[in-house]
């Protein structure tokens, strides 16, 4: 930062006006405008700040001093006003978007190289021939191989305006080294994790997050899901933390019937704003499971709830996280933006499903902790709830609000050691890596397995699965299992298949022994016997 700690104190004494220095920057097209107008208070502060720039004894960045106080002022409303620095705000918008340009490849920053993972299925570098197990070299005139290159460095190099070309100088095991050049496009970031048959009558369907282009995936593979014979869906939101309310809202039309209430917000000046399903849905009479967990928040409730409190389905899984807050957006005119919290939204019962956050943000993100500790991950009786929050769905069926949506059938997390310790590993990106090099000694031997031929036969050595532990350790990261060979294989073969084919057999090995998934399947016979 370019300030000392010794000018806390006149940091400190900025903080609430500050905030609104802030607005007289911005140029608001909204009715909003209005609250920005200049006036006498402002001027004050502006003169301050100008006062301070130009004669302070010893040299200040203002900005700073504006950016901390930003901090500040939004750290005291609520957990989610946030402030978003320039730095960060490029990809949070690329990933909420659901696109962006580039060439198309997933690639790891290999011994000081850029080695390609996997090429983007219709990518701009698919189409120019690139293959997984390539080398880039070289893009244009910047070399980007040697030490010191960033990951974002790298990736500003390859990125650039949609149709236009970049020179790749691309080594290949076999081949050598050779040019070819790429047009970027538009490159996708996939919210539909999988989407596949559990059965012959059941779909599944898992969704990450809640981008702008969430629903048009969704409708694609619930459309694929009936194609294939599904008249149950499971919709698997479990770790899906949210994003934008709109997909949710129409993903949730899909099953609800037509003028059927979705969920309504609620500003300060008490202004309600309802939303209601439409004779759009093309779901609406089959059966509906939601998968979710204690990471399931935001828009994710959103949908559980509507479906919960219409009496749509069954909630499968663990409580869920408890953001009934919604935030808007605002840029700051110099690539930094706040989420400010505008409104809270209800399910169609009436309850509000936001958590408490009165004991500051520290206590509030916690709460995962308490949880664990007081047992509710794994005993639906040690969830607490409220009867003052009590409410009734239109069949009678008892709901709670107050912090976060309880499931209807409850299944307990998997706290073992080999669970927790395995799932960590391929989150961290660890495992990818070790399945990388393996692939890449061997690529000519795995480009001839089919994918229905690897699904079926293939099987990780125990070498295999002992040098993963080997390579973990060599990396002084310390692990303690036992018995933990067939778990351990299955999440390699999963990475494997992700490398060699895609997300969706990814999840379709690592869903092959689900606690939640086997209730599922459990629920549907139990219903189709006794219809």
């Amino acid at each position: 930062m370019g300030y000392s700690k010794k000018y806390l104190p006149l940091i400190l004494g900025l903080a609430v006006g500050a905030g609104v220095y802030l607005g007289s920057k911005l140029n608001f097209s909204n009715p909003s405008a209005k609250l920005f107008s200049s006036n006498a208070k402002k001027e004050k502060l502006n003169r301050l700040i100008d006062y301070i720039d130009y004669e302070y004894v010893d040299e200040i960045n203002t900005d700073s001093i504006v950016d901390v106080t930003v901090n500040r002022i939004l750290e005291n409303l609520d957990p989610h006003s946030v402030y978003i620095p320039p730095e960060e705000l490029e990809g949070i918008t690329e990933s909420m978007q659901g696109d962006f340009i580039g060439i198309g490849v997933s690639y790891y920053q290999y011994r000081d190289t850029i080695s390609v993972i996997n090429t983007i299925k219709g990518g701009p570098s698919e189409k120019s021939g690139i293959k997984p197990g390539d080398r880039i070299l070289m893009a244009d005139s910047d070399t980007l191989f040697g030490e010191g290159l960033t990951r974002d460095g790298l990736a500003d190099k390859l990125k650039g305006e949609e149709n236009s070309r970049v020179q790749l100088k691309v080594f290949r095991k076999g081949t050598g080294v050779f040019d070819v050049e790429v047009k970027r496009g538009r490159v996708p970031l996939q919210s539909v994790d999988a989407s596949y048959m559990l059965n012959d009558n059941v779909g599944y369907i898992k969704i990450n997050r809640f981008a702008e282009t969430t629903y048009k995936e969704f409708r694609k593979g619930i459309n694929e899901l009936k194609n294939s014979g599904a008249n149950e869906i499971v919709v698997d939101l479990r770790d899906n933390g949210g994003g934008f309310i709109a997909p949710a809202l129409k993903m949730a039309d899909e099953f609800l019937e037509d003028d059927v209430l979705i969920m309504f917000t609620k500003n300060k000046k008490g202004t309600i704003e309802n939303n209601f399903a439409t004779d759009e849905g093309d779901f609406e009479k089959g059966k509906i499971y939601v998968l979710i967990n204690e990471n399931s928040a935001s828009a994710s409730e959103i949908f559980a709830g509507a479906i919960q409190d219409n009496d749509r389905g069954l909630i499968v899984g663990r409580r869920s996280y408890g953001k009934g807050l919604v935030q808007r957006e605002m840029a700051l005119g110099d690539g930094s933006a706040v989420r400010l919290t505008i409104s809270r939204y209800y399910t169609p019962t009436g309850r509000s499903i936001q958590k408490p956050y009165e004991n500051g943000n520290k206590e509030y993100f916690n709460e995962y902790l308490e949880r664990y500790k007081n047992g509710e991950l794994q005993s639906a009786d040690s969830i607490q709830v409220a009867d003052s929050l009590k409410f009734k769905t239109p069949k009678g069926k008892i709901v709670y609000g107050g912090g976060g949506i309880i499931p209807d059938v409850f299944v307990g997390k998997d706290t073992t050691r080999v669970g927790e310790t395995l799932s960590y590993l391929s989150r961290s990106g660890v495992m990818g890596r070790y399945v990388f090099e393996e692939l890449d000694q061997k690529r000519e031997f795995y480009n001839t397995i089919s994918k229905e031929d690897f699904i079926k036969n293939y099987e990780v050595s125990s070498e295999l699965a002992e040098g993963f532990m080997s390579y973990v350790r060599g990396r002084r990261i310390e692990i303690y299992l036992t018995n933990y060979e067939q778990e351990l294989k299955k999440y390699i073969k999963a990475t494997m298949a992700q490398q060699l084919f895609s997300n969706n057999l990814f999840e379709q090995i690592l869903n092959q022994d689900d606690k939640m998934i086997k209730k599922v399947l459990e629920l549907s016979r139990r219903e189709n016997d006794v219809n």
